[in-house]
């Protein structure tokens, strides 16, 4: 191509100019396009008004809005507009007649209109026998194209044997074939009519190649389909020779499957579905998918348990032995498991207990759980339904369903192979749900000893028993459990261990663990009394004991590198002195509870989901017009707390010794710290309500007292919940006194003696009860 000279080839205003997103046409092309862009429209309009010519230019990105230079390709078409009309939904319809290439110059983005300057670009027509012999290449592989593509209509090749201008035959073949938008705007960037024809070479080359690899793949299938069909053909005739012939046979598979059904002693119902599953599958073809489901469902019945158990071992002495030998403390679940198995010793006809172990993390749930199995002699088998969303993770999947298969409680009684295992189900608690179901609602009657002996899975569609198995499960809180499903089960807590307990695990149980895990002996290592509860109290705040064997395992690396550093063995000893330099700075202190009293702050003790803790409530006064300020991410139940606390002091003002108009003059701030943390519950009204009057009185409070209890607009001090875990939680971080309500008395019992021994708890029925044991007097 040779370009005209300068004056004749800029045009001597804008042109109005349409960006096509998804097609690139061609010069000699009449196609119809929709435009729906309003400064396309505009374009449209502008090319209307004046001669009916316009650029159709095409983008790089559909995406793009607003098209410059740099989005569209350097070539354009120039087009004259033969036809347009208007849709009802505003777009256009147009036919364009394209007539010749133009280099675009310039975008003109601030009219109302695309505008572009251009070029005009004019073809100098080159007749060769190079050129000749690519054009007739060219057609001989669009008629290859065509065989291959059966979707393309032949016309086209009809159409191209009569073109005898080269780049008139390059532009029809591409513009008519499906081809890429980028292999498209090549062709159309290319301008020597040779170069661009060996471009649509190499296009139409690669696009053979991919047709050729499909039309193999596609000739593969269908010769495979021909196969299982005359397979078939010849499977059903010689079904019917042998059945003329009076001697029908079972294959070998329909056999074996038939004897593995008789020994798999299913109850009569599942025997029947199951010959029932076989006599379909005995007619079907063996290839087939149906043949394959139907296959797998009798392989998934005759692996089942159905009359497979392990002998329990009833010696309680035994089992006893053996709880004790794997934990320590627990008396209370160690105690009902040793029951359990004292009754099925007498009865011999029991059915499992539903057991929950409630508690937070690190306390042993899941380990008991090992070690009941081991007490018993039965099998263990564990699944977490932590995150579990979808019903038919517990019951399965129908087997219309394309990889079917059933749920969890079945997949797992078949990998036990016995039909009385121990079934831990692990973090109960965090069980979700969502459009595909409650999983929890399935679970109701797994865990119901009244319905779990008929147990149906959508996959099997049949009953199994699951009465024989012994269900425990375990949830870091009871709360999240809905409450159908908690009413099924009997409930133990584990509210965590005391200092003394936690000595005790970890002489018996962590050191010798992580000792032999390192390498270690008792030549080796030697952890002092004293350095082991300095790690409990100083590098630990659980109720558990997880992050305590972290902290053990730690000492024993830093140990057993010393060793292999020194080439030798000696033996290392810990104390509290050398601690720091195994584990580095303590990470909790003594000096969460102050050595001296305050104003303004007192005491509480809260329970959360992984233990006991306790909680300091502070509270400020300044002149103000009484407004009452609550910060610490406080919830809705302890906002009303702090709200019932006010009200309370307001009434009593003049018997606590408090300014009664103080509710006018002086704005309250009571603060919970560690404001990340939200926390709500009515248990921290005394504290709230004590911290108040001390800041109202100027009356400091007691550091060595916590407390807890709700609080009425009468002063009343109310019974709480999770009392064990608030008293440890205290004793371990140092409270010397302990302010409980009168009507938790009972529950005293639950906390260990040697807890109670250290602790000064005393009884409180009022708010004036608290008082005169957590202000300090002023002198």
């Amino acid at each position: 191509m040779v370009l005209l000279n300068r004056s004749e080839r800029v045009l001597k205003k804008l042109m109005p100019a349409v960006p096509l997103r998804d097609l690139i046409v061609y010069p000699h092309m009449v196609v119809p396009l929709l435009v729906g862009r309003t400064r396309s429209l505009n374009a449209v309009e502008e090319a209307l008004s004046q001669e009916s010519h316009l650029v159709i230019c095409f983008q790089k990105d559909p995406q793009v809005e607003e098209p410059g230079l740099e989005d569209v390709y350097s070539v354009g078409v120039l087009a004259k507009i033969l036809q347009s009309a208007r849709e009802p939904n505003g777009t256009m319809r147009i036919l364009v007649e394209c007539l010749e290439r133009v280099r675009l110059k310039e975008i003109v983005r601030n009219r109302r209109y695309f505008a572009c300057v251009t070029e005009r670009l004019k073809e100098e027509r080159v007749a060769g026998k190079e050129t000749e012999a690519l054009a007739r290449l060219a057609t001989d592989l669009l008629d290859k194209y065509l065989k291959l593509n059966p979707s393309m209509p032949r016309e086209l090749y009809g159409t191209v044997m009569t073109i005898d201008d080269h780049s008139k035959l390059c532009d029809t073949i591409a513009g008519y074939l499906p081809l890429k938008l980028k292999d498209k705007g090549r062709i159309l960037e290319t301008l020597p009519v040779a170069a661009r024809l060996e471009a649509l070479i190499d296009i139409l080359n690669a696009e053979i190649g991919v047709l050729e690899v499909q039309k193999d793949i596609q000739d593969k299938v269908i010769k495979r389909i021909e196969e299982s069909q005359k397979q078939y053909l010849l499977t059903e005739q010689l079904k019917t020779i042998q059945k003329e012939l009076g001697r029908e046979e079972e294959g070998p598979e329909i056999a074996q499957l038939k004897e593995r059904i008789k020994k798999a002693q299913m109850p009569k119902a599942a025997e029947d579905k199951a010959l029932e599953e076989l006599a379909r599958l005995s007619k079907m073809m063996p290839l087939s998918p149906e043949a394959t489901v139907s296959r797998t469902y009798l392989e998934w019945l005759t692996n089942l348990p159905w009359n497979v158990s392990t002998e329990d071992n009833l010696d309680v002495n035994h089992a006893a032995r053996i709880l004790d030998e794997d934990h320590y403390g627990l008396e209370k679940v160690k105690e009902r498991i040793v029951e359990y198995l004292a009754v099925r010793k007498r009865t011999n006809s029991l059915r499992g207990p539903i057991l929950c172990f409630v508690g937070p993390p690190g306390v042993g749930k899941t380990s008991l759980g090992r070690s009941i199995a081991r007490a018993m002699g039965r099998k263990l088998v564990r699944v977490s339904l932590g995150g579990v969303r979808d019903e038919a993770e517990i019951r399965g999947h129908r087997r219309t369903y394309i990889g079917a298969l059933p749920g969890r409680i079945i997949q797992s009684i078949k990998k036990a192979g016995v039909n009385n295992p121990v079934f831990l189900l692990d973090e109960i608690d965090k069980l979700g749900k969502d459009f595909r179901g409650d999983p929890a609602s399935a679970l109701l009657e797994v865990l119901d000893p009244e319905q779990n002996n008929s147990f149906s899975d959508h996959y099997l569609e049949v009953e199994f028993d699951l009465s024989r198995v012994l269900f425990i499960t375990t949830a870091n809180t009871e709360f999240t459990i809905p409450p159908a499903l908690l009413d099924r089960m009997e409930i133990i807590s584990l509210p965590g261990y005391t200092i003394w307990e936690k000595m005790e695990i970890a002489r018996r149980f962590l050191l010798p663990k992580q000792m032999k895990e390192h390498g270690l002996s008792e030549k080796n290592l030697k952890l002092s009394d004293e350095a082991l509860e300095a790690i409990i109290r100083n590098y630990t705040r659980e109720a558990g004991v997880r992050n305590l064997e972290r902290e053990i395992a730690g000492v024993c690396r830093k140990v057993t590198k010393k060793l292999v550093e020194a080439s030798r063995e000696y033996q290392v000893k810990i104390s509290v002195k050398s601690l720091p330099g195994y584990l580095g700075p303590e990470k909790f202190t003594s000096q969460q509870v102050e050595k001296e009293g305050k104003v303004g702050v007192a005491t509480g003790m809260a329970w959360t989901w992984y233990g006991g803790d306790i909680i300091f409530t502070e509270v400020v006064t300044m002149s103000g017009s009484g407004e009452l300020i609550l910060t610490g991410q406080l919830g809705e139940v302890m906002r009303e707390s702090a709200q019932a606390a006010r009200s309370y002091v307001r009434a009593n003002a003049q018997r606590l010794g408090v300014d009664p108009q103080f509710y006018r003059e002086l704005d309250i701030h009571i603060h919970v710290p560690e404001g990340a943390i939200p926390k709500d519950g009515p248990s921290a009204g005394v504290t709230i309500a004590t911290a108040l009057i001390s800041s109202l009185t100027g009356q400091p409070v007691n550091p060595a007292v916590a407390m807890t209890g709700e609080v009425t607009l009468q002063g009343k001090v109310l019974k709480i919940g999770g009392l064990k875990a608030k008293i440890l939680a205290a004793h371990r971080a140092g409270i010397k006194t302990v302010l409980i309500p009168r009507e938790n008395d009972k529950e005293l019992e639950e906390i260990p003696k040697k807890v109670r021994e250290e602790l000064d708890i005393r009884f409180v029925q009022s708010i004036e009860d608290v008082l005169a044991v957590a202000l300090i007097k002023k002198e």
